[in-house]
């Protein structure tokens, strides 16, 4: 099976949010297939910050009825980030897999979970990134809603608080980068 597709910073950014979205422009493009051929294409463009090999996991997944080359509807949380300093590679995963990941998908309004586990960085120079997450929302306001993204008046702050603590115990929260981004399946 081969497949590409790209997500990339598009939306402006809200004014306000509870997600601290970066600031900075971003394009990740996902390659099933050939992926060398093509990567070795991108490695020479300008802002180039890396290529990886990934285990990929799809907790909660779409069926696409839209074409190729059409954005994908709703928006994207895409997040790029390492382990917690001092947590070893086991328990970073364990905790990632078997906490976080049941707690996004009890919490937020999850379409599409994309959860890639870095393996291998295909380039010597490329960011020292151990996670990429896709997390879609059928609706803008899904995601930038705190109160569609963590639900009602009477629980957000508690599932605020519970996803905050969830995370600080395996991901390093000075490297975290989180983006608003669209994504397009090319082929």
């Amino acid at each position: 099976m081969e497949d590409i597709s790209r997500v990339y910073t598009e939306s402006p950014l809200p004014a306000i949010s509870v997600i601290p979205f970066s600031r900075k422009k971003l394009a990740a493009i996902s390659i099933i297939g050939e992926a060398l051929k093509l990567s070795n294409i991108l490695i020479s463009e300008p802002g180039f910050s890396g290529a990886y090999y990934v285990d990929e996991a799809l907790p909660v997944s779409y069926s696409r009825s839209w074409e190729a080359g059409r954005v994908t509807p709703g928006v994207c949380l895409l997040t790029l980030f390492r382990r917690k300093k001092g947590l070893d590679y086991k328990n970073f995963l364990h905790r990632w897999h078997n906490s976080h990941t049941p707690l996004s998908l009890r919490i937020h309004p999850l379409w599409h979970y994309n959860r890639n586990v870095v393996t291998k960085p295909l380039t010597p120079d490329s960011e020292p990134w151990e996670g990429i997450v896709e997390e879609h929302m059928k609706t803008r306001s899904d995601l930038l809603n705190p109160f569609r993204f963590f639900g009602n008046p009477l629980v957000i702050l508690p599932r605020m608080i519970e996803v905050y603590w969830d995370t600080r115990s395996f991901l390093d929260y000075k490297t975290i980068e989180p983006y608003l981004v669209q994504e397009y399946h090319i082929k």
